[in-house]
């Protein structure tokens, strides 16, 4: 048996190197695979391994003075679904590219349980906004109905969202979300900094609570994950279309050409069509020969959690 956790806390850090030496060679002893981010800010992990590694790293963080009262949110997998494991010391522990001495999740917006932002959602006040504070390809297969999207490539475009969007925020209720809730301490606090809203809340525990507690709620289709699951299902409602023939499909997928390696959706149909490939020209250079393919199904990539 084994599973995957999710947790965050932003909690002033003297000391992060410490933390990340104490993390590295407790996740090594318990085989476990994945990333963990400290920060002056905080921490921010998620980590793979089998149920009594996870147990015992839970232990040995509820014994840590700073982290005995952390959420670990769960949810099934493994260390397979991660290539490999990283420890690292990070300006921030989500990169949104404001200085944490000058925006501080001290700041953030208002807690609403998923039962609470359940029940307001159901109430329907003419003022509500529901704000996705994640990327494109988070959103494009999954978001909460009638939500306001973004479309941002990277969460460091959000306070420029904000910024260009202030009107539409206006004398509203933002309700913010993202997958467990790390962004929308940041982010909730930059759009109180705005001072446009009535109100500004973000869910706890994020996405991942609400869909654990209303799997047939107000969020439709799949929970975008950092790691080899890609997405989790939550309903059966599909948002995405394919990136070629535009037939409603939500399955994602990496160019074969290993130098591209774009992360794309692409149906049954046009995989066969297009050599698994993302453009007419990645697929010109793939029957050419010049360039090298990929032989797995999916690239899992670390890296990307910096950009979370």
């Amino acid at each position: 048996m084994a599973k995957i956790v999710l947790y965050y806390k932003y909690i002033d850090i003297q000391n992060p190197e410490d933390i990340v030496s104490w993390q590295r060679d407790l996740c090594t002893t318990l085989n476990l695979k994945g990333r963990v981010l400290v920060a002056h800010e905080g921490i921010n992990g998620t980590l793979g391994g089998s149920t009594q590694s996870m147990e015992l790293y839970k232990k040995a963080m509820h014994a840590h003075t700073l982290f005995n009262d952390i959420d670990f949110k769960e949810s099934p997998g493994s260390a397979d679904h991660f290539p490999r494991l990283k420890v690292q010391v990070k300006k921030e522990i989500v990169r949104l590219g404001i200085d944490p001495a000058l925006l501080s999740a001290k700041d953030a917006g208002e807690y609403l349980t998923p039962q609470q932002v359940h029940e307001l959602i159901n109430s329907n006040p003419e003022n509500l906004v529901l704000l996705d504070t994640r990327n494109d390809y988070e959103s494009r297969v999954g978001t909460f109905k009638d939500a306001l999207v973004p479309n941002t490539k990277t969460f460091r475009e959000f306070p420029a969202f904000v910024d260009s969007n202030a009107e539409a925020l206006k004398d509203k209720q933002i309700v913010m979300f993202c997958t467990g809730g790390v962004r929308c301490e940041r982010a909730s606090a930059y759009v109180k900094l705005k001072q446009v809203a009535q109100k500004v809340y973000h869910i706890q525990g994020g996405i991942h609570n609400y869909v654990t507690q209303y799997p047939n709620g107000h969020f439709k289709g799949k929970n975008y994950v950092f790691d080899g699951r890609i997405a989790n299902q939550v309903t059966n409602d599909v948002l995405a279309h394919c990136d070629h023939c535009q037939v409603q499909f939500d399955e994602y997928t990496n160019c074969i050409n290993a130098e591209c390696n774009r992360q794309i959706i692409v149906c049954p149909n046009c995989i066969t069509s297009y050599h698994n490939t993302c453009s007419t020209r990645c697929l010109e250079l793939v029957q050419s020969g010049s360039v090298n393919i990929r032989t797995l199904p999916h690239k899992i990539t670390l890296e990307s959690f910096s950009t979370l």
